[in-house]
């Protein structure tokens, strides 16, 4: 059981729903909740201006349903980007179909191997040119599917918002969008084009791109506060001083009254359900404080060097990757976006033993000890997305787990960083989207299939039938 927190009650309590997020959309409530009626998914835990959305439970579900098995939880999708391609010959399995091995690079995920595809084959645009395409245009057309204006910024609707316009209504934020390394969204970054394109894949609009949170008190402040989904220009004052002055006191704590009268109403499955949830968020709330400088009465940091995250680049991809499961959990949110790095970052990794930066390697000219880096940095990267892919297979969820009814891409705009090749990229894709996507498999694909493919499958597991993305041709057979 979480601190404080009993499972032996015998009386019922209902929290009405959270209003909507600022994304111009008009505020509503749950409808309230009753003893002895099934439970609002959009149930939240209230008090002291906090709120905690809950778990899938039983309780949320008509008798008839549970009765009948059909308890169907929602579907979620997450897009994770990795910048400067990777090393091939230790990325591709030799064997197609299920029956593969996998190489030293994706040996991590071993665990969910059943639960992934290695999708090989796939290209970006502009598929005329072979190499020398730099590093913002094709992350600003990962997910876009669109070329990069160079004079104005420009590109298009990503698909993750085209996503969450469909499936994000009902939650407290339509979108996330995570990141390590933050956002730029003025001056140049690559070759004359914006930063805004090498520091972001998600686009509102052809020119709205989406500004990352690599905060993790930020983020934890917008899933769990009264006014979580406020707008950037609310951060100064004191009235959002006190606001986050209010936060910094324990989620759980603030909460707790409301979680035990809701305890009291539930069965036995759904209490031990809801005290795990509640012990990873006091968990997670603590990993959280434990990043944060300590803040004094003008809510600056009390220290020389403010800071949001922790230092090692590793544990801020795990915490970022927390807080992007809870936000699942307590269906926050549906859909998100997490890039570990900038397009062209160059991030070293020490604690593998690489202490030269990410692109700086990438250029490697063949020279095999850059290589053999490299090959450590994919290794090391594709752990921690193994991380993410495993704290979701341990929820359950309906017939199976979290990660069965989600998907989870990992992957970059870059096939080979050396030559700045825009084909053969490296695609992961985690999950099953609820049953809509066969998994264990490696599908290698013909050379210059186009990325949009995989998209307008995706879009299609996700319930939204687009007919046709970019420059695609067609679902991916097998997917």
């Amino acid at each position: 059981m979480p601190d404080s927190m009993t499972s032996n009650h015998t009386t019922a309590t209902t929290s009405p729903g959270p209003g909507r997020t600022a994304t111009g959309m008009a505020a509503r409530r749950a409808p309230a909740v009753h003893t002895r009626a099934a439970l609002s998914r959009r149930t939240m835990l209230r008090g002291l201006g906090a709120c905690l959305g809950l778990p899938l439970l039983e309780a949320m579900a008509p008798a008839r349903a549970l009765a009948a098995g059909t308890v169907v939880p929602p579907k979620r999708v997450a897009f994770l980007f990795v910048p400067n391609g990777v090393i091939h010959d230790a990325w591709t399995p030799a064997a197609e179909g299920a029956d593969y091995v996998l190489p030293s690079s994706l040996e991590a995920l071993a665990g969910v191997k059943s639960k992934v595809n290695v999708v090989t084959g796939l290209s970006q645009i502009p598929y005329e040119q072979r190499g020398g395409v730099g590093h913002a245009r094709p992350t600003a057309a990962l997910l876009t599917g669109r070329e990069a204006d160079k004079d104005r910024i420009s590109v298009g609707t990503s698909l993750d918002q085209i996503i969450a316009d469909r499936i994000g209504r009902d939650t407290r934020l339509e979108s996330l969008q995570l990141s390590i390394a933050g956002t730029s969204l003025q001056g140049e970054c690559d070759t004359g084009y914006s930063c805004a394109y090498s520091s972001c894949i998600s686009w509102r609009d052809e020119t709205s791109p989406m500004p990352n949170d690599n905060n993790p008190r930020s983020v934890f402040e917008r899933l769990f506060g009264e006014d979580a989904g406020g707008g950037a220009g609310e951060r100064g004052g004191d009235a959002a001083r006190d606001r986050r002055a209010a936060m910094r006191r324990s989620v759980l704590d603030a909460v707790m009254d409301d979680a035990r009268r809701l305890d009291r109403t539930l069965g036995r499955d759904d209490r031990d359900k809801l005290s795990e949830y509640m012990h990873a968020v006091r968990q997670l709330e603590r990993r959280v404080e434990a990043a944060t400088p300590v803040l004094g009465e003008d809510g600056l940091p009390q220290m020389d060097k403010p800071g949001g995250r922790p230092e090692a680049y590793d544990e801020a991809v795990r915490l970022m990757g927390d807080l992007l499961v809870l936000a699942f959990q307590s269906d926050a949110t549906r859909v998100a976006t997490f890039m570990l790095g900038s397009a062209a970052s160059n991030q070293s990794y020490p604690m593998i033993g690489v202490h030269e930066g990410h692109h700086y390697l990438s250029h490697h000219g063949n020279i095999e000890d850059k290589v053999a880096k490299l090959r450590r940095i994919d290794r090391f990267n594709v752990g921690l997305y193994a991380y993410l892919l495993g704290r979701m297979n341990e929820i359950p969820e309906g017939d199976g787990t979290m990660l069965d009814h989600s998907l989870v891409y990992y992957g970059s705009g870059l096939g080979n960083g050396n030559a700045h090749t825009p084909y053969d990229l490296p695609v992961l894709l985690g999950g099953a989207a609820g049953g809509a996507v066969r998994t264990g498999r490696h599908l290698r694909l013909p050379l210059d299939t186009p990325l949009n493919n995989l998209w307008l499958s995706v879009a299609h597991a996700m319930d939204v039938p687009l007919d046709r993305y970019g420059d695609s041709t067609g679902l991916l057979t097998g997917v």
